[in-house]
């Protein structure tokens, strides 16, 4: 009961990674009543704090786009201000023929709106490959292309292979020939779209990023970790009165009936927003949905469906097998971190953030990131400590990940001691598996999405949200969650918003 002696509406929140954290705020903030059910032991899905040598570190996304406003806005509102940081510096290089290079400039997405900014990094034949972009036909690319075969049509493979390859491999683990560009690099399927010549549709996107003057960081993160957005999150949930309940994985999600309508509803803070069956239905027969978690059984007026494909597509296939069916085909990459911690007296790295590998060079890292060079706070936690991380694994390479974590460690020693010359051995070291953690966005993939949103709309009561619809980044699974909830608002302007302009994971502005 509230303090007018009428229930506000029930809405379960299924899955407490960053989305469903979000999506429970934001709910607590329209007055509903919200449970947090979470199968593993702690909040955060692939945000997770952690340590090493005694220095906090990310075991996790370690920076958010700063560009976007609902990761930043999200952490302003939980109480982080004071602890938003940007990165100390922006300076990264790129690993290729043999050398560290400096990651050019002038570019979206590796894609250069001149063969000139990509000079050093590719080989003459390559560049001299960009110049004919101008000259060629019309590439038709219908209602979606892969990210790859679009740009290694117009200006060779080259710039795929040592550019687009390892900057898309960054966020997605997966492969540029399969990645959707609708879905992934919107800016560059607009200008697919409207340009003959790539080149000139990249410089007429970067002359209008120059028009809009966007000022501030392209990144952020957190000082004690981007993990402890969560954290901060899952607090201000249950400051609000929300119950968050993790090692409490949902067994069965059922619709139960249809909720009868209330004098309350329409003046409560449940009709306000739409929850189906508003106030007076928030439990008993009358319930529209009914879930089964461990030994517990509650009943909804609506559920957010916040978890990965394959656990929606496991509670879907009962009440919506068509959404289901599509969320079972989505495909996931598994990588691995590898943190090192060692005596900073040891060492001297290469300056900047770090460095990008193509694939096409056959390392087996895919990047590495100077964390107490990139990060303040990291190197102010232990002056005497350097902390650094590499990533391990793509989609579709599962032997490298069956490796034990010492053999994980040795690669990632041995690349780095190719790539910087670093020989020395790490005071302590820390391997990081992620499962199946990084859903793919091959071509197609905003037809399926929706077709899934479609399937799912036919069920009152219920909204998706998570990495595997419109985005893997922060910002944009938050920004999923808060349309899953207006949706159950009846309003769906902002799923209209998601399907129209993609969140992008990485900045795709000129010059960075």
């Amino acid at each position: 009961m509230n303090a007018t002696g009428s229930r506000t509406g029930h809405v379960v929140v299924i899955g407490a990674g960053i989305a469903g954290l979000a999506a429970a705020h934001r709910l607590l903030g329209r007055g509903m009543r919200v449970t947090v059910l979470e199968a593993a032991d702690r909040v955060g899905g692939k945000l997770l704090p952690g340590e090493i040598a005694g220095v906090r570190v990310d075991l996790g996304a370690e920076s958010m786009l700063a560009r976007r406003p609902e990761a930043v806005t999200l952490a302003r509102e939980v109480g982080l201000t004071e602890r938003l940081q940007a990165p100390a510096t922006a300076t990264a290089s790129i690993w290729t023929r043999g050398a560290l290079r400096p990651m050019p400039k002038g570019h979206v997405m590796g894609v250069p709106g001149t063969a000139a900014a990509l000079s050093g990094v590719l080989s003459d034949e390559g560049l001299a490959r960009i110049e004919r972009d101008a000259g060629l036909p019309r590439t038709e690319i219908g209602d979606d292309v892969a990210v790859g075969e679009y740009v290694a049509a117009r200006l060779g493979r080259e710039v795929v292979d040592r550019l687009v390859e390892p900057l898309l491999g960054g966020v997605y683990a997966g492969d540029a020939y399969r990645i959707s560009m609708r879905s992934a690099v919107p800016q560059l399927f607009q200008a697919a779209r409207t340009h003959t010549s790539l080149t000139e549709g990249v410089r007429e996107i970067q002359a209008k990023a120059a028009a809009n003057q966007q000022t501030g960081p392209v990144f952020m993160g957190i000082e004690g970790g981007v993990g402890t957005l969560p954290l901060a999150v899952a607090e201000s949930v249950r400051a609000c009165g929300g119950e968050i309940l993790t090692g409490t994985p949902v067994r069965e999600l059922r619709r139960v009936g249809t909720a009868e309508p209330s004098a309350a509803r329409g003046s409560s803070a449940a009709g306000r927003a739409g929850v189906p069956g508003g106030a007076g239905a928030s439990e008993g027969p009358h319930a529209v949905w009914r879930v089964v978690a461990g030994d517990r059984v509650l009943h909804a007026d609506a559920v957010v469906l916040a978890v990965p494909a394959g656990a929606a597509a496991g509670l879907l296939r009962a009440e919506a097998p068509a959404a289901a069916a599509e969320l079972a085909a989505v495909e996931y990459a598994s990588m691995a971190l590898v943190t090192l911690a060692y005596r900073r007296a040891d060492l001297k790295l290469p300056e900047g953030s770090g460095f990008l590998v193509p694939p096409v060079d056959g390392r087996t890292i895919k990047a590495s990131t100077f964390a107490s060079q990139k990060w303040g706070w990291i190197a102010e936690e232990d002056p005497d400590v350097l902390v650094l991380r590499t990533s391990v694994g793509r989609h579709g390479e599962t032997e490298i990940l069956q490796r034990d974590d010492a053999g994980l460690v040795e690669v990632s020693r041995h690349d780095l001691r190719e790539a910087t010359g670093l020989d020395a051995v790490p005071l302590h070291s820390r391997v990081t598996r992620w499962t199946d953690g990084l859903p793919q966005y091959p071509v197609g993939h905003h037809a399926r999405v929706a077709r899934i949103r479609e399937h799912v709309a036919k069920l009152p009561g219920l909204a998706v949200c998570g990495a595997q619809y419109d985005g893997v980044g922060i910002p944009a699974c938050i920004a999923g969650a808060y349309a899953a909830v207006d949706q159950l608002d009846g309003d769906l302007s902002g799923i209209r918003e998601l399907t129209a302009n993609p969140v992008q994971s990485l900045h795709g502005g000129a010059g960075e």
